[in-house]
């Protein structure tokens, strides 16, 4: 069977305009997308959301997963504080496999995003998730926390989000998408 490794964000310090924080919202995108992977025949281990990022990396390694996906929110320097907006999907820049998952995930995102032109992939070198992790990885910025619009955009759209990233997990490890709740 696939597999996948969901790593969503242990940052509890990292707060959204709007109440509430990164770690507590991607765990409930980690949360919702279980049902749909499993539906769709893949199985799933997720970081503990006590666990630090490096025993999250050696536990993700030590596994042999297909795809490493690690689930974020994103904030502006200081200086463009709450004026970014749109995902980003990050991938080691020397990965091939890395960049086919993080154009699947962009593609499909841009699918749900409101403004589909504001989805970015971008290639890294310097984020410690992509870089250490054995199997290709993605790390996806659902959308911004420091800006008002795009941290209620994630607030109200959890299930859809949740099912978006599943389809792009099913889709890069080349199974059907299963909704269980049809």
């Amino acid at each position: 069977m696939p597999s996948v490794y969901l790593s969503p964000s242990v940052q509890e310090f990292n707060l959204y305009i709007n109440g509430g924080t990164e770690e507590y919202y991607m765990n409930l995108i980690a949360d919702a997308m279980i049902p749909y992977l499993y539906a769709s025949g893949i199985t799933v281990i997720r970081n503990n959301p006590n666990a630090s990022l490096a025993q999250a990396i050696r536990e993700s390694n030590a596994g042999g997963f297909d795809l490493h996906l690690a689930l974020h929110s994103n904030a502006a320097p200081d200086y463009l504080s709450g004026a970014l907006q749109g995902p980003d999907v990050y991938y080691y820049a020397y990965s091939v496999r890395g960049e086919e998952a993080a154009d699947i995930f962009s593609e499909n995102l841009k699918l749900i995003y409101p403004d589909p032109s504001l989805v970015n992939t971008i290639p890294t070198t310097s984020l410690a998730e992509l870089r250490r992790t054995s199997a290709p990885s993605v790390l996806v910025e659902t959308a911004y926390h420091d800006n008002y619009f795009d941290a209620q955009w994630i607030k109200d759209n959890i299930e859809l989000i949740a099912s978006n990233l599943s389809v792009s997990v099913a889709q890069f490890l080349g199974v059907p998408f299963v909704n269980p709740y049809r």
